[in-house]
C-alpha cells in the first residue's frame, strides 16, 4: 500500500478509521494510511443477510474500477471475497464532493486480463510486490466492479 503516515485512533478499529475518514474527506485516506482517492467501500452482502463495509484499494479505467483481494500479503482470502462472489452487484461508495454511493456490476477476473490488472497494482504501489512474497503463493483475487 502507499506508505504509512500514521496510527489508528485509540480504540478505533483500523477499518473503521478508514471508512470514517473517507466518508468525511470527499473519499481521500491520507491516515493511517496514504491512500489518496484511490480507494473505495464495498459494500458486501454477508451469508446471514448483513453488508460489511471493506474499504478496498482501487484503480479506475473505462472499463470500471478494480479491487484486489490482497489482505496485506496473508496467505488466506480476506472474508469479503466469498461475499463478492456469491454476489452479482454491489454498492459501492466513490471519492467525490460529496462521496457518492454507485450500483456496481461484480466480475471476478481471470487469466490473462487479471494478471494484467495485477500487474497494474504492483505499479500502483510497491507494497503489492511486498505481498507475493508473503502471500505463500495465494493468487490474489481482483474484481471490476462497473456501475
Amino acid at each position: 500500500m502507499p506508505g504509512a503516515t500514521g496510527g489508528v485512533a485509540a480504540g478505533m478499529d483500523f477499518n473503521q478509521q478508514i471508512v470514517e475518514t473517507f466518508r468525511a474527506h470527499g473519499g481521500e485516506v491520507n491516515e493511517p494510511v496514504a491512500f489518496g482517492k484511490n480507494l473505495v467501500l464495498v459494500h458486501v452482502p454477508k451469508k446471514d443477510g448483513t453488508i460489511r463495509i471493506a474499504p478496498v484499494a482501487s484503480i479506475q479505467d473505462d472499463a470500471g474500477r478494480y479491487v484486489v483481494a490482497s489482505a496485506g500479503g496473508s496467505p488466506k482470502n480476506p472474508a469479503w471475497v466469498y461475499g463478492l462472489r456469491r454476489a452479482e452487484q454491489v454498492d459501492i461508495e466513490v471519492p467525490g464532493d460529496p462521496v457518492q454511493t454507485v450500483r456496481a456490476k461484480v466480475e471476478e477476473l481471470t487469466g490473462a486480463e487479471r494478471d494484467a490488472v495485477w500487474e497494474r497494482f504492483k505499479e500502483f504501489s510497491s507494497g503489492f510486490v511486498a505481498y507475493e512474497k508473503t502471500a505463500e503463493g495465494r493468487a490474489f483475487p481482483i474484481f471490476r466492479l462497473v456501475g
